[in-house]
């Protein structure tokens, strides 16, 4: 659990600051991450390397990705030390050998955690089973032969009505009077024994399906139920651990969770992660914090923001909330029991809003490269999300800006991924969301994008066609799969060469998730990576995904007049 080692002083600039309001003296109060300590963490990314190669903690089987930190730390003897943790469960053990343990309370509801854990999984099981109905198979694919053999008679019937049709026209120039009646009489009949075949095929099929419907419907309403408990049973059991999670600050002070963060619901995991289990670690064992380094390790996170071997800051929504306390020295003043709640608190955190929000707004100054009483086009740089994501953290988008901007509402017609830059267009209504979806959907919008692959392309151009699938449990990863991928088709041409790395135009034909970026990728398509992409495979130290979104034609939704719109690359 506790490395020893003798560590030079590091008196480099910290590349980034932990850091959070004292809720006592309303100080700002900071712990770097160093050179020194993001040194240490990469050793433990070897560590974790090989530990997967001998499936020390049985990697093979879990994959996931998560956060792992490390905290370097002085004893009371003047003895450097570094402690190291893992977000959440590691393989599903939350104690391992070696590693800082959980936070104290865990214990306290350690059996209803196991009881609601195992409903969970009963639950999941149902969903899965529930959702797999034979009866959904069975119904779409009766369904399926239900509405060819409709199609086929209505088919078939067309026919005849254009032949009674002719010899109606017949009838009239060659027959009179009662002949003609009765003539006439019988092609009616005709046309009225088709509609009732018609009326028969509809009713045997309503009546074959009719029961399949009811099992679909009873399932889907059981599982409408099922989630509902699963939710009941998270929230409880959440409820639980934050009431029984207690952390400790410098001063040893301790306060659960529930007590630090007195208002708003807080997010699952709470209190599982790196840097409050690093922290409250060092405060219980006397141990002075002199840095903190925190690196995602395994498959991106579901956002894909996350990727394998970068560092990352304390996560705005469970870490930041706790940052204060858990490096604060000090106690609370006699009978202060409300934390964040001062006025000298909320005065210096005015102070600090005010100075992040005038950063953020120096921020806000989107490109606007078209505008029009129903479209606007940005030029949106790499980084930016296109719309805001589902935590606290990732609410800093193009869509977000534009709300604060305006009081319109903002509709993105599509999306760019977050490291792409390039034209984004969004609308001021709905239906002319819809009239710009449907050209999308239809393949009437030209794209063009330009990237700069990470080595030199042997040939001029050409059409990669491959199907492509994303693996729900390595999302967002996207991979070539004949069985279930989807069609994808892009084209190509290399514009030039540049130093060992290659210019080139992508063309899109469909719009499936990371099209370009695997078809750049993969050994099947390109066979080198889009520079910067490191979810593919590109290792080269750069930036920024050299990926953007340069021109974008389609039919305007109104004037019905072809729109041209062109972003020059950056790079």
């Amino acid at each position: 659990m506790i490395l020893d080692r003798q560590l030079p002083q590091d008196s480099e600039c910290p590349s980034y600051w932990y850091e959070g309001i004292c809720p006592y003296s309303g100080a700002l109060l900071r712990l770097p991450r160093t050179q020194q300590a993001e040194a240490i963490a990469q050793e433990l990314m070897r560590e974790l390397m090989q530990e997967l190669e001998h499936d020390v903690y049985g990697f093979s089987t879990n994959s996931e990705g998560k956060m792992y930190g490390i905290l370097l730390a002085k004893s009371i003897t003047g003895e450097i030390l570094i402690l190291k943790a893992f977000s959440g469960l590691l393989n599903g053990k939350s104690e391992i050998a070696g590693w800082v343990p959980l936070i104290a309370g865990r214990e306290k509801v350690a059996i209803a955690e196991s009881i609601t854990l195992n409903k969970l999984a009963v639950i999941k099981q149902q969903l899965i089973a529930l959702s797999e109905l034979p009866e959904r198979r069975e119904y779409a694919l009766r369904s399926q032969v239900y509405e060819l053999e409709l199609q086929a008679l209505r088919d078939r019937h067309q026919v005849s009505k254009q032949q009674r049709q002719i010899q109606r026209s017949q009838l009239m120039t060659t027959l009179t009077g009662a002949d003609l009646a009765k003539s006439l009489q019988e092609l009616d009949r005709e046309s009225q024994l088709e509609k009732m075949q018609r009326r028969n095929l509809k009713r045997d099929r309503d009546q074959a399906l009719q029961p399949l419907q009811q099992a679909i419907a009873l399932a889907d309403q059981q599982m409408q139920l099922l989630k509902q408990e699963r939710r009941h049973l998270s929230q409880t059991l959440q409820t639980q651990m934050h009431q029984s999670y207690v952390i400790t600050n410098f001063a040893g002070e301790t306060r659960s969770l529930r007590e630090l963060i007195t208002t708003g619901a807080m997010p699952t995991g709470m209190g599982d992660c790196c840097a409050p289990k690093l922290l409250h670690y060092a405060a219980t064992h006397n141990l002075e914090p002199l840095a903190m380094a925190e690196f995602w390790w395994g498959n991106p996170s579901p956002d894909g923001y996350k990727i394998q071997g970068q560092f990352y800051g304390a996560c705005a929504e469970r870490c930041q909330p706790l940052m204060g306390f858990l490096l604060s020295s000090r106690k609370s003043p006699p009978n202060d029991t409300k934390y964040y709640q001062t006025k000298q608190n909320q005065e210096l955190s005015i102070k600090l809003d005010d100075t992040s929000h005038h950063q953020t707004q120096q921020n806000q100054k989107l490109s606007i490269i078209y505008e029009d009483e129903v479209l606007i086009a940005i030029a949106k740089p790499a980084g930016l999300l296109s719309v805001p994501g589902r935590y606290l953290d990732t609410q800093d988008s193009v869509c977000s800006r534009l709300k604060m901007a305006s009081d319109r509402p903002f509709y993105p017609v599509h999306r760019l991924d977050r490291q792409t830059s390039g034209i984004l267009l969004l609308t001021r209504d709905l239906d002319t969301l819809r009239h710009l979806q449907r050209q999308f959907h239809q393949r009437e919008v030209n794209k063009i994008y330009e990237a700069m692959l990470s080595q030199r392309l042997n040939g001029d151009r050409g059409l990669i066609e491959l199907p492509l699938w994303g693996n729900p449990e390595n999302r967002p990863y996207q991979q070539v799969d004949a069985e279930r991928g989807k069609p994808s088709a892009t084209q190509f041409q290399v514009l030039c060469h540049e130093q060992n790395y290659t210019r080139v135009e992508f063309k899109p034909l469909t719009g499936r998730t990371h099209q370009i970026r695997v078809h750049a990728a993969d050994a099947r398509g390109l066979g080198i990576p889009i520079l910067g992409d490191r979810l593919y495979g590109c290792h080269a130290v750069t930036d920024r995904l050299h990926l953007h979104a340069r021109e974008l034609s389609f039919t305007h939704p109104r004037s019905l007049v072809a729109i041209h719109l062109h972003c020059p690359t950056p790079y």
